[in-house]
């Protein structure tokens, strides 16, 4: 197994043809030798998070929508909360004040939280399946910060997490969707 990626950033390429994962940024929860899993931070839908989890309406992350958190189980809310007050022993922490919550809880059972994300599924990945991925050339690894991660403009978090880049990833962020209308 390649180093974790649990904390960081995933950033899909244009290589990756994968519909699911086209331009996506992901958040890694965990990644271990039995896997993977990760939420795409750039797929709100339309629906408010008001309509399906109203206890967390009032500290959902602008834009308050329910987002799409990958293509597994999508009939699963998966909640993501920065600074809980209390982080109950369930707490799964990914980063620093970061980390996975119980959406049939309240905010108040965590003892109030910064913000908070909800998600419909997750991205998995069986053992090693991430580790082929990375060694391919499919995703780049980036650092993860509160902001990126609760971003209120994820239409353009792909092309932005890459230009601020230093190296050479920052010339992804100018690719063309389309490669032959260049």
């Amino acid at each position: 197994m390649n180093a974790s990626t649990a904390g960081r950033l995933l950033i899909a390429t244009p290589t990756l043809l994968d519909p699911n994962f086209h331009r996506s940024v992901l958040f890694m929860v965990e990644h271990s030798e039995e896997g993977a899993l990760g939420l795409v931070l750039n797929r709100p839908t339309a629906a408010p998070v008001s309509d399906h989890v109203a206890d967390w309406a009032d500290v959902a992350a602008p834009p308050a929508l329910v987002f799409v958190g990958g293509p597994v189980a999508n009939e699963v809310a998966v909640g993501l909360a920065q600074d809980p007050g209390t982080p109950p022993d369930s707490w799964m922490e990914a980063l620093p004040g970061i980390g996975l919550i119980d959406l049939t809880e309240p905010p108040a059972a965590y003892g109030g939280v910064g913000r908070a994300r909800v998600f419909s599924g997750y991205a998995g990945w069986e053992a090693t399946q991430l580790d082929f991925e990375l060694a391919t050339g499919s995703w780049v690894i980036l650092t993860a910060d509160a902001d990126t991660v609760f971003t209120s403009d994820p239409a353009d978090l792909w092309r932005r997490v890459l230009a601020r880049d230093p190296g050479l990833l920052r010339m992804y962020a100018s690719y063309p969707t389309d490669p032959r209308l260049n």
